[in-house]
């Protein structure tokens, strides 16, 4: 193997692990928020359109348990993610996080878990690929 093989190879199996990683964090928190999370109402109150982005993020605000208001933005972002300004949405947060909540639906929980799990596929395969092509 080349310089180049080793250093393809070794960036190929660390961005696969990272994902990896990533993936099953974020499956492990959803599944703790699905058992243990608070539910509570959010409403976006904001949009703001980050300098590299071609969509605005929303900024979505809800009520703790303490009657504080947390702000915060959802992972899963992007046009047909349905948050305009106004919008109501159902949150759900860890009772010592709030700063942590997520949207609570199906279709803002899963893209995150499935992008994660699936670049750490392409990743390691890729990995694989170039281990055996040598």
């Amino acid at each position: 193997m080349t310089t180049g093989e080793v250093t393809g190879f070794a960036l190929a199996v660390l961005a696969g692990l990272l994902s990896l990683w990533g993936g099953v964090r974020e499956a492990r928190l959803q599944a703790r928020l699905r058992r243990y999370g608070v539910h509570a109402e959010g409403l976006v109150v904001d949009q703001y359109l980050a300098p590299s982005d071609d969509y605005s993020t929303p900024v979505i605000e809800f009520t703790d348990r303490q009657g504080r208001p947390v702000r915060f933005t959802p992972v899963a972002t992007g046009t047909r993610m349905g948050m305009e300004l106004g919008t109501q949405v159902p949150v759900v947060y860890p009772p010592e996080h709030p700063e942590n909540a997520r949207v609570f639906t199906r279709k803002h929980l899963r893209p995150t878990v499935i992008s994660l799990l699936t670049g750490s596929v392409l990743f390691l395969g890729a990995a694989v690929w170039i281990a055996l092509t040598r």
